[in-house]
C-alpha cells in the first residue's frame, strides 16, 4: 500500500512538472530605464513586455518563461555589471545594448562567459563581425549611411554636403559612411563639424553651417542632440536640406521638436504602424490597447528581439550552446520590423528605406515621389483635356466663321 502511494506521488509530481513545463527559463534583459536613453529604452522595453505577454498567454509556448528587466540607467560598465548578474542567476542570453556604447562595453562579458547577447537596437559598423556571441535585430548603420548617401546625390541631386556629428562611437560611425558613400557619388562635403555629448550651446556650430551654406546638412546624433540642432537650424532660417538617422524615430524627438522637425529626411527600416500586413496590424493594435499610444521604431525592435529569443530558446535550447545554436538556426523570421535572419557577423539583413516627417508623420519617401508623379500626370492629362477643348472651340468658330 505504501509503495502504491509512493508511485501515485511520482507520477503527480512527474505531470505536475510537465504542466509547468520544467524550471523556468530566466530571460534577462539590460535596458536604460531612467537618464537621457530612456528615450529609445522606455518604448524598447514595452514591445519587449508586450511580446512576452504574446508568448507566455494561452500556454501555446512549451517553456516557462520568468522576464527580469534590469535599469542600465545609460551606463556601459553599469550595463556590464548587470549583465554578468543576469549570466550568473542563469539566464541563457540576455536582451540588451540599446546604445552602441553600452553594447561594446557588454559584448567582451559575453564572451568571457561564452553567451548570448542579443542587441535590440544597437547599429554602429564597429559592431558588425565583433563576436559570434553578438546578434542584433536592428540594421548596421553601414546600410543606412549608404542609403542615405546614394540617396541625397542621386534622388535629391544634392551637390554639397555639411555633416554635424556628435563625439560618439554610434555618431562617427553613421556619418563616416554617409561621408564615403555621399563623396564617391558625386557629393562634396564642405566641412565635418564634431562636438562633445550632451553639449547644451551648439551656437557656434549651428552658424558656422549657416555660414558654409551647404544643399544638405546631416546630422548624427542621440534624440537630445537632435533636438537641439533641429529648433537651432530652424530659428536660424536654414534653407537647406536636414537629413538624419533613424535616432530621430523615437516618438518624443517628434514631441520635443515639434515643427522643427517637419520637412526632415531621415533612414529607418521599413517598419510602418500604417502597414496592411496583417503581422503589424495586430502588433500595433496591442501595442494601442495596452498602452494608449502608437508604437514607435524602438517598441516595435523590442518586440522583435524578445520574439526572437522565444524562438531561439525554442529551436535551440536552454543551455547557453544550445541557445546559440538556435539563434543560428533562425531563418525568415517574420518580424513586424521586416524578415529576421542573421549573417555571419551577427546581423539583421534589412535594408533601410527613407521617410519625411510631413504633419508629425513618418511617410515613405518613395510614396511622395509616387504621388508626385501621379499629381504630376493627372495635370498632364487636364492639360491636353483642355488643349482638345480648345482647338474643338477654334474649329467650331472657323465653323461658323465660314457660314457666315
Amino acid at each position: 500500500m505504501l509503495l502504491f502511494a509512493q508511485c501515485l506521488l511520482l507520477v503527480a509530481s512527474f505531470s505536475f512538472a510537465g504542466c509547468n513545463k520544467g524550471a523556468p527559463v530566466k530571460v534577462g534583459t539590460v535596458l536604460p530605464l531612467s537618464g537621457e536613453f530612456a528615450i529609445y529604452g522606455e518604448p524598447i522595453r514595452k514591445g519587449i513586455d508586450l511580446a512576452f505577454e504574446d508568448i507566455t498567454t494561452g500556454g501555446g509556448y512549451p517553456i516557462r518563461l520568468e522576464l527580469d528587466i534590469q535599469d542600465s540607467q545609460g551606463d556601459p560598465e553599469r550595463a556590464v555589471e548587470l549583465l554578468t548578474e543576469l549570466y550568473d542567476d542563469g539566464s541563457p542570453a540576455v536582451i540588451g545594448g540599446v546604445t552602441t556604447e553600452e553594447a561594446i562595453a557588454m559584448v567582451s562579458e559575453a564572451d568571457a562567459r561564452d553567451r548570448v547577447l542579443l542587441s535590440p537596437s544597437a547599429s554602429s559598423p564597429r559592431l558588425s563581425g565583433i563576436s559570434t556571441n553578438f546578434f542584433r535585430v536592428f540594421p548596421s548603420d553601414f546600410l543606412e549611411g549608404t542609403k542615405m548617401g546614394h540617396f541625397a546625390t542621386e534622388t535629391l541631386n544634392m551637390k554639397t554636403a555639411v555633416i554635424v556629428a556628435a563625439e560618439s562611437p554610434y555618431a562617427k560611425g553613421i556619418q563616416q559612411v554617409f561621408r564615403q558613400e555621399f563623396e564617391r557619388r558625386g557629393g562634396k562635403v564642405l566641412e565635418v563639424i564634431e562636438y562633445p555629448r550632451n553639449t547644451s550651446d551648439l551656437g557656434g556650430v549651428l552658424e558656422r553651417v549657416m555660414t558654409l551654406d551647404p544643399d544638405a546638412t546631416y546630422l548624427a546624433d542621440y534624440a537630445d542632440g537632435l533636438v537641439t540642432l533641429l529648433e537651432g537650424l530652424q530659428e536660424r532660417g536654414y534653407e537647406g536640406k536636414t537629413l538624419t538617422t533613424s535616432s530621430i524615430a523615437s516618438a518624443e524627438v517628434r514631441d520635443k521638436a515639434g515643427k522643427a522637425t517637419e520637412g526632415v529626411l531621415f533612414t529607418q527600416s521599413a517598419y510602418d504602424v500604417d502597414s496592411e500586413d496583417p503581422h503589424v496590424q495586430e502588433f500595433v493594435q496591442a501595442y494601442r490597447d495596452k498602452y494608449g499610444s502608437s508604437p514607435d521604431l524602438y517598441a516595435a525592435h523590442g518586440y522583435d528581439a524578445m520574439k526572437v529569443y522565444a524562438e531561439a530558446l525554442r529551436v535551440g535550447g536552454r543551455r547557453s550552446r544550445d541557445f546559440w545554436q538556435g539563434m543560428r538556426s533562425i531563418n525568415s523570421f517574420a518580424g513586424v520590423t521586416g524578415t529576421i535572419q542573421f549573417d555571419e557577423q551577427g546581423d539583421v539583413q534589412k535594408y533601410p528605406r527613407v521617410y519625411i516627417i510631413q504633419n508629425g508623420q513618418f511617410v515613405d519617401y518613395d510614396k511622395v515621389l509616387e504621388e508626385r508623379r501621379k499629381a504630376l500626370e493627372e495635370r498632364r492629362r487636364e492639360l491636353e483635356r483642355r488643349m482638345r477643348e480648345l482647338e474643338r472651340q477654334r474649329r467650331a468658330l472657323e465653323g461658323s466663321g465660314q457660314e457666315g
